[in-house]
């Protein structure tokens, strides 16, 4: 069994940081790749930033280049997403994502596993 579980939401004032986890339990068929997405309430789920298992390639949208960073240590197994700067838009559930054979995927339908997602909030 492959299992992501998420830590490092809450609430935050504009400006301020978060970093989340995601921490992968179980081996994956194919890992070539992580990813971050978010969703916000009543909206479809938004690509964040995603990163290669081999070199650690990272690819962002638009909307938080700059101000996040992805990482993974693969000896633990893990992926992060450091959030600096953040606005009140960045408020949603945070999900991460790992398995995709498609390196640097923005597309949610490429990963095979996925977090049970940890919310941020930002107040203005």
């Amino acid at each position: 069994q492959v299992q992501l579980v998420e830590s490092g939401g809450g609430l935050v004032q504009a400006g301020g940081s978060l970093r989340l986890s995601c921490a992968v339990s179980g081996r994956t068929f194919s890992n070539y790749g992580m990813g971050w997405f978010r969703q916000a309430p009543g909206k479809e789920r938004e690509f964040v930033a995603a990163i290669t298992r081999s070199l650690g390639s990272t690819y962002y949208a638009d909307s938080v280049k700059g101000r996040f960073t992805i990482s993974r240590d693969n000896a633990k197994n893990t992926v992060y997403l450091q959030m600096n700067s953040l606005k009140p838009e960045d408020t949603a559930v945070y999900f991460c994502a790992a398995g995709s054979t498609v390196l640097l995927s923005t597309t949610p339908r490429t990963y095979a596993y996925w977090g049970q997602g940890t919310e941020v909030t930002v107040s203005a």
